[in-house]
């Protein structure tokens, strides 16, 4: 039976190929699909006229009101209000030409056919430089560059000898000397002995004052001449 041939159940893989699950197709006169049943008179009526758009009738263009024209009228008539400035445009209604209006409308630049819109497209990643080390190597490069002119700059610098300064040079970093006066005192207070003097010798007065200044931190008062701080 033909069904035999069919039956997944029954039907075994041939040797060396794998188990076929398929189902009979039909003949070679059939059609595939849902037939259309056409509405609209099929080829011959195609052929026998034209179906044409029919054209729109397209408006008249409303101009732009001129309203400096207007402005300019309602001053020389003397009206200032709102209300006077919308009446006097009611009854002039001044509009601008054709030919004015597309003077005043800019026209849309012309832009190239093959010209493209969008934001670039970022550059691709030097993957081979960064595995390189590419950008090292330039570094390393432009330094011993910049190291080099700065030694061809020091070398071709002019080096000046020693500077032996001249007469006129010496004049002019003189200095005169000043000479200090004394300060002024009054004659009666120069060259005044003491009166009264309680040592008998000079050296007795430095080892007195010697003294003192040794027990200047042990002792009380404002000139440090009064009794011990500790017994």
């Amino acid at each position: 039976r033909d069904s035999m041939f069919q039956n997944p159940l029954i039907v075994k893989a041939e040797l060396g190929k794998p188990r076929e699950r398929s189902c009979s197709l039909p003949g070679v006169d059939f059609n595939y699909g849902l037939y259309t049943r056409g509405l609209d008179g099929g080829v011959p009526a195609a052929i026998g006229h034209w179906n044409v758009f029919k054209q729109q009738p397209t408006c008249p263009h409303e101009l732009t009101r001129n309203y400096i024209a207007m402005n300019r009228g309602a001053v020389k008539a003397g009206l200032v209000t709102a209300r006077e400035n919308f009446l006097y445009r009611q009854l002039n209604d001044i509009r601008i030409s054709d030919q004015e209006d597309r003077h005043v409308k800019k026209e849309l630049p012309s832009l190239p056919p093959n010209m493209t819109f969008g934001t670039p497209a970022r550059p691709s990643t030097p993957f081979f430089d960064l595995l390189q080390h590419r950008y090292q190597q330039l570094w390393v490069q432009e330094q011993k560059a910049a190291q080099k002119a700065i030694k061809l700059e020091k070398k071709h610098k002019v080096i000046l000898g020693k500077l032996y300064e001249t007469r006129s040079s010496q004049l002019r970093k003189y200095k005169p000397p000043v000479k200090l006066d004394a300060l002024w005192h009054m004659p009666h207070f120069q060259k005044v002995r003491p009166h009264l003097s309680t040592f008998p010798t000079e050296a007795d007065r430095q080892r007195a004052l010697r003294a003192h200044r040794d027990e200047h931190a042990v002792r009380q008062g404002t000139l440090r001449m009064g009794n011990y701080t500790h017994p």
